[in-house]
């Protein structure tokens, strides 16, 4: 006893010393970020930019050499078919020789076929959407009593709506017909010596619409050609986005489309109505030459949600490939490679980081689909730093 009473100071000074020393040779903890595993909505989709557009847009042109009076219509007034819509003035035409006189008569008899053929299809078109409006009533009946799937019935209705679309097409390209045999005829009309009464020349309308654009206000000499108005139906607005190629072929026709990113903070809904089979090069904003397809997408949602676009507005298209409701998520910062095909991550168990494999599924946005290895409420290290190893203390920030 005298020895530990005597001594007992310095065997205490020495412990403290001891322990400092621990304290301070002990490896300093990683400070890391940390994520729980969670459940939620998963989606797996492409986004692009798309510029919408009005499928009946049509271009008001000169058709011979002419002065045109200064317009009177501006952007967003209405017109009806049939309306005039520019008034020309166009000089005495030189009579027509022989060989010219045949030419003009042949457009004019070409025009006239061309008529023909837009009668009928227009008849085949409006054949079709009757037939089509028939097997959707008879789909809805269905749907009442459960005997087919309301994505059954999604497709009946996109399917009435894309032949009443067609239909309205038909219709435009008919006027488009009907008013080049007019353009036709008059270089019969308006040939050699004329009146001065006989000098005015006004262009109507082809369809019901309004004016989308307009190329100048006053009054111009114009060579044949020129444009003047662009005029177009607004209820027949879509949506065309470009896609690179890789991508394009992972999209179908029917496929769910949400535009975000137009003016509001709601999404409008969509879907996949034509991928064009043909692909162009566009050269991206860091110069690499890109190949790219365009997507056609029509507007799912109401009128009135999209009313205030306009042809030619930006919007941000996001083609959704995959979702599903109640996921279990991991981070994909979380997620790194442990061999050439397995994952694995770094859960925070008492401080310390275990290294953990695990099995993952589709990639969506933040989150890989989680399979195998974890559970609901697991804590893991996202951005892991290279230097972390398996049982290395961690302390999280």
């Amino acid at each position: 006893m005298s020895f530990w009473r005597r001594h007992y100071g310095k065997i205490l000074v020495a412990l403290a010393m001891v322990f400092l020393l621990v304290l301070v040779l002990r490896p300093t903890p990683l400070l890391v970020d940390s994520e729980r595993v969670s459940r939620g909505r998963m989606a797996q989709v492409i986004e692009e930019e798309g510029r919408t557009r009005v499928a009946a847009a049509y271009l008001i042109s000169a058709p011979l050499a002419a002065e045109v009076r200064r317009l009177e219509l501006e952007p967003g007034d209405e017109v009806r078919a049939g309306q005039v819509v520019a008034r020309l003035m166009a000089p005495p035409a030189p009579p027509l020789d022989a060989r010219q006189l045949a030419e003009a008569r042949a457009r004019v008899e070409g025009a006239v076929a061309a008529v023909a053929a837009a009668e009928r299809e227009r008849e085949a078109l409006a054949a079709a959407a009757e037939l089509s409006a028939a097997e959707l009533a008879r789909s809805r009946q269905l749907a009442a009593s459960r005997l087919i799937s309301d994505s059954e019935l999604d497709t009946m209705i996109a399917e009435a709506r894309r032949q009443q679309a067609l239909e309205r097409a038909a219709g435009f390209r008919l006027a488009i017909a009907r008013h080049q045999l007019e353009s036709a005829r008059s270089a019969l009309v308006y040939t050699g010596a004329r009146d001065e009464d006989d000098g005015l020349i006004e262009l109507t309308a082809p369809v019901d619409g309004v004016v989308l654009r307009r190329h100048f206000i006053s009054g111009r000499t114009l060579q044949p050609g020129d444009p003047i108005l662009e005029i177009g139906d607004v209820a027949s607005l879509e949506v065309e986005v470009d896609v690179l190629s890789a991508d394009a072929v992972r999209l179908a026709p029917g496929m769910k489309v949400d535009f975000t990113r137009w003016g509001r903070e709601e999404p409008l809904a969509g879907r996949v109505r034509r991928i064009e089979p043909g692909g162009f090069t566009k050269v991206s904003a860091l110069g690499v030459e890109e190949q790219r397809v365009l997507v056609i997408v029509d507007f799912t949602a109401t009128r009135q949600q999209w009313q205030r676009l306009g042809d030619g507005y930006r919007v941000n298209a996001r083609f959704v490939l995959w979702e599903e409701e109640e996921v279990l998520r991991l981070p994909v910062a979380a997620a790194f490679r442990q061999g050439e095909e397995a994952w694995a991550v770094f859960v925070v168990d008492n401080g310390r980081a275990r290294l953990r494999p695990v099995e993952l599924g589709r990639a969506g946005g933040r989150y890989h689909q989680l399979l195998d290895g974890l559970q609901e409420g697991d804590r893991v290290i996202v951005h892991p730093p290279r230097d972390l190893e398996d049982g290395a203390r961690i302390s999280l920030r």
